[in-house]
């Protein structure tokens, strides 16, 4: 199960690297809407991050920074991820509080599955987002990816 995930966060962390770079060929151009989504996608997956390691966390969950910087704190997220991996077991228990302060638990796996599929449900708004603004979106299916 730790290699599968491995290779899910190797996708999104391919997938969030390309769409750096598109949005580094139209900088001037990429909707606002899509560089806030982008910035939450990786705040939140350093949150998650922190979380797990009883950390505190670097950025707030709709922080909003330069485009620019974001490559290198996506290849960060993804080291960080992959060390979690090689760390925890899938079935820890992490006990956390979210954004408001409430308290919950949630074991690793629950933690990891959910920011694949929370990175995923946002890179899908940014390709809509682009369609709407007359940007060609990014193709960024995992079926594509393991092709």
């Amino acid at each position: 199960m730790k290699e599968f995930f491995k290779e899910l966060f190797a996708y999104g962390h391919h997938s969030n690297q390309r769409l750096w770079e598109a949005m580094m060929e139209n900088r001037g151009i990429v909707p606002e809407k899509s560089i806030k989504l982008f910035n939450h996608i990786l705040n939140a997956h350093q949150i998650w991050n922190t979380r797990i390691d009883q950390k505190d966390a670097a950025f707030g969950v709709w922080e909003s920074r330069e485009i620019s910087g974001e490559k290198e704190i996506d290849q960060q997220n993804y080291t960080n991820t992959l060390t979690i991996l090689d760390i925890y077991e899938l079935e820890s228990v992490v006990q956390y509080t979210n954004s408001t302060g409430k308290a919950f638990t949630n074991s690793v796996r629950e933690i990891l599955f959910h920011l694949v599929n929370h990175s995923t449900y946002h890179r899908g708004q940014i390709a809509s987002d682009f369609r709407q603004n007359s940007l060609e979106p990014l193709v960024s299916d995992y079926i594509k990816f393991k092709r």
